[in-house]
């Protein structure tokens, strides 16, 4: 059985009526991410939240009325896609007010590429996309732990105290991503088969 991204009831209630296009770490990466915040959550309070699974987000959206239609559009777009690398090059957090521990991902050029393929295909269309940044400003990642419960001096203990640059990186390619969207409280996900020509980057890794 396929391991829900999302379980905790909080943040399943914040997601209603949004869906997201996310690559699933299925090797070296995830082996770190279940590693790494398994670590952090026993030491962190009790008040914390997590992903039940890591994932690295490509885009969100709010169309709970064109679930399928968006669907399509981003099968179409991943029957184009070369396959895509991730690396993990250190632990890191976003600041107030988010407060969310991270593993940062390096910018290969087949994740990279995806991201601005997949917003030049969106442009071209009037889907509500949210929490969207530029290719410049996003900053490539899994969350680990979102501790925005914590007071600022203890986040920024946390912080201080986990963050590092990894050597050597964990690093796997993905050959699908995942088409998942929330409806009164419930997790729904589709795997999209990547079809495109492998990137120069994934090739052998």
């Amino acid at each position: 059985m396929v391991r829900a991204f999302m379980t905790d009831a909080s943040l399943l209630d914040s997601l209603n009526g949004q869906q997201y296009l996310v690559v699933r770490p299925a090797g070296s990466v995830a082996s770190f991410y279940e590693t790494e915040q398994g670590a952090l959550l026993r030491v962190l309070p009790d008040s914390v939240t997590h992903p039940n699974t890591g994932h690295v987000t490509l885009r969100g959206f709010y169309e709970p009325e064109r679930v399928d239609a968006l669907r399509d559009l981003l099968a179409r777009w991943a029957s184009e896609q070369p396959a895509i690398r991730l690396q993990v090059e250190g632990v890191d957090g976003f600041p107030p007010p988010f407060q969310v521990l991270i593993a940062r991902l390096q910018r290969t050029p087949s994740l990279v590429e995806a991201y601005a393929s997949l917003t030049a295909v969106l442009d071209a269309t009037d889907f509500c996309r949210i929490g969207e940044l530029p290719l410049d400003e996003w900053v490539f990642h899994l969350s680990l732990v979102y501790a925005s419960t914590l007071s600022e001096p203890d986040w920024a203990s946390a912080h201080e105290d986990t963050r590092r640059e990894l050597q050597p990186a964990p690093a796997e390619v993905s050959s699908a991503v995942e088409f998942v969207w929330y409806e009164n409280g419930i997790e729904h996900s589709e795997q999209l088969l990547l079809g495109g020509t492998a990137a120069e980057d994934a090739v052998g890794h």
